[in-house]
Formats: structure tokens, sequence, C-alpha cells
């Protein structure tokens, strides 16, 4: 009887001592926190689109974010338990089809949205039958310019053409951006700073360049007496100008606005002795607004383009490299400079300064 009184109270300290004992249990433990999305997985055709999806979570607020630069995605309502993400998919510009997640968080739970998007059959606007893209910059990741791509041009003022603007690597020595890569296009900004003006010229694939070809780039020009913007080439293996060659698919220079040139040079057209290949047109909105620019490059003949229709074209006529010295490999360039022989020659008004020249893509294609 003695025992088990003894052994009745023993079990009672000891039930008493553990409940004392467990403290750290009494905290309360954080709430599993549960993520509801109204679609879990896009299937986007290859021209792109737009999806809206419901998100609700048990937790406080909650994010997103993307896995690829190609997916865009804007939420709304996210310091609350229910909102809406819109994932954004622009047109597929290649012949692969691409993948990407999209990643919901609140608290500790994570729940993943899968982004398939099919190629494009054709990848080109104007691109003609039978010709495969080979490279191409859409100007849509990070916010610099590919280096394994892209080559800056450095120079002093005056180096050609007696322009006034000094190139300059990515920025000026104030830190202020010449180039940049911002919401999918390419900017190249000529600025004043300290009395002096700078700007950008880069250099795709340079020791590389392309013989042949489908080119064509969107671009939209700046505005200001002084401006003068060009997408153009020049030969991978420069010895001497003009022997080598140039050409310039598209020029403008601001003094006259919307006017835009193609041009040839070699020893026997050049503008020196006003010899060279040349044609204008005017083009409405081309510094308002986004236009293709584009050459069609073969053995035979070359021809330039302003939103499909032709600017200029011109046969090798077969009179040896003196007129065609166009069967090596060139390379293309972005620029904008300022003042110059032409860019000056009704002068420049500094107050268009800041002047920018934006290019939304650039795509080269090749007959394989």
């Amino acid at each position: 009887m003695k025992r088990y009184m003894f052994n009745t109270l023993l079990l009672s300290l000891a039930v008493a001592l553990w409940g004392c004992g467990g403290s750290d249990n009494d905290d309360p433990q954080p709430a599993v926190v549960s993520i509801t999305l109204s679609q879990t997985s896009i299937d986007a055709p290859a021209d792109g689109g737009s999806y809206t999806i419901n998100v609700t979570t048990t937790g406080k607020e909650w994010g997103a974010y993307a896995d690829q630069d190609f997916i865009t995605v804007d939420a709304k309502n996210t310091v609350a338990q229910t909102g809406t993400l819109t994932v954004t998919v622009p047109a597929n510009p290649t012949t692969s089809a691409r993948t990407g997640t999209v990643t919901v968080m609140s608290g500790m739970a994570r729940q993943t949205i899968s982004v398939t998007q099919s190629a494009a059959e054709k990848p080109a606007y104007n691109a003609p039958d039978g010709y495969t893209l080979v490279w191409n910059d859409e100007f849509d990741k990070g916010s610099e310019l590919n280096q394994n791509d892209w080559t800056h041009e450095v120079k002093n003022s005056g180096w050609v053409n007696n322009e006034l603007q000094n190139y300059v690597n990515h920025m000026t020595p104030e830190g202020n951006l010449v180039t940049e890569v911002r919401n999918g296009k390419l900017r190249i900004t000529a600025l004043k700073e300290n009395g002096k003006i700078y700007s950008g010229r880069v250099y795709a694939k340079v020791k590389q360049g392309w013989t042949y070809g489908y080119i064509e780039a969107s671009i939209k020009l700046p505005k200001g007496k002084g401006t003068w913007p060009a997408f153009w080439m020049m030969p991978v293996n420069f010895r001497s100008w003009p022997a080598d060659g140039e050409i310039d698919i598209m020029e403008e220079v601001g003094a006259d606005p919307n006017q835009v040139s193609s041009s040839l040079h070699a020893t026997s057209h050049v503008h020196s002795n006003n010899t060279q290949v040349t044609h204008a047109m005017n083009c409405p909105g081309a510094e308002e607004e986004f236009h293709t620019y584009a050459i069609l490059w073969t053995a035979k003949n070359i021809t330039t383009y302003v939103d499909g229709k032709v600017q200029l074209s011109y046969d090798n006529r077969g009179l040896g490299r003196d007129d065609w010295p166009y069967d090596d490999p060139f390379y293309i360039i972005f620029n904008l400079a300022w003042g110059g022989d032409w860019g000056g020659y009704k002068g420049v008004d500094e107050s268009a300064l800041p002047a920018t020249m934006e290019v939304d893509y650039v795509r080269v294609f090749q007959k394989k």
C-alpha cells in the first residue's frame, strides 16, 4: 500500500516537472504558409502574350520573379493575401523553343509557374526565303552589352571627319552612361560633361564579321542639329580606306531630320571626290519611332532597305576590287557622332544634348 502511494507520488511529481521544464515548447510555432495559384503553367505561342494569374497566400505578403530575361512579371496587391500576377512573354525571334520559370514566394513558401514558348517559324520580319538566323542581339539581357559580342571604340574628338565627340567605353569620366541596355533596347547617348562631348561607338563581332547575308536592325534616331547616327559595316581585315570598302546601311544627320541614306565606298567610288554610290530618302517619323533598316548582300549585288522599301541597289560589275571590295567579312557598327564634316555641316545645337539613338534589335541571316 505504501509502495503504491510512493510510486503514484513519483509519477505525479515527474508529470509536474515535465510540464514545467518544457518552457521552450511554449513558444508559438510559426504558421505554415501556403500559396495557391490559378495557373501553374504557361504555353506561349511564338508571337508571345500576357497572362494574368490569381495569387492567394495565407502569409502576410508575397512577391514573384522570373529566372529568364525574356519573361517579365508585374505583381499587384503584394501586401495582401490575394493579388494578381501578370506574366508577359515577348515574341520569340529565334527558331528554337525556349523555357523559363516564374517563382511566387510568401514567407518560406514557394510555388512555381513553368513557361514554355514555341519557336518562330520564320525568325525575321523581312528575311528572304532560304536565309537562316546566324546571330542576333535582342538587347533583352542585363544592363550592358555582352562583351563576347560587342567592342567599344575609344577615341578622342577629331579622330575622324572632324567630329566633336570623344568615344569612351561605356561611360564618361564622371560616370554618365553613353551606352546601356535598358527595357530591351540598346541606347547610345551623346552628352556634354565638363565642356566635352562624349558618345558611344560599338562593334559587333569585330574580329569575325560576316560575308554576305541579310542584316536588319530596328532603330529610333535622335533629334537635334549636330547628331549623326549610323548603322554601317567595315572590313574585319582592314588595311586602308577606301580600298577595303565601307558599307553604310543607314545614316542621318539631325540638321536634315528624317532624311536617311545609304552609301557604298571603294577606290572607284568615294565621297572625297563625289563618286560615291549613295541614295537618300525621307523616312517620316524616323526620330519619333522605330523603323527597320536592312541590307541584302550577295556576291552579285548589295541592296539596302528602309521599312522593306529599296533604298539603294548596286551590282557587282566585274570590274575588280577597286569597284567591288565587298567579298570579305565585314562587322556591324552602331555609333552616334556629334558634329563633324557632315553632322555639323549646318552647325550644332548643344541644347539638343543629351541625345539618344535607340536600337531595338539587330539580326544577321545567311544562306545555308
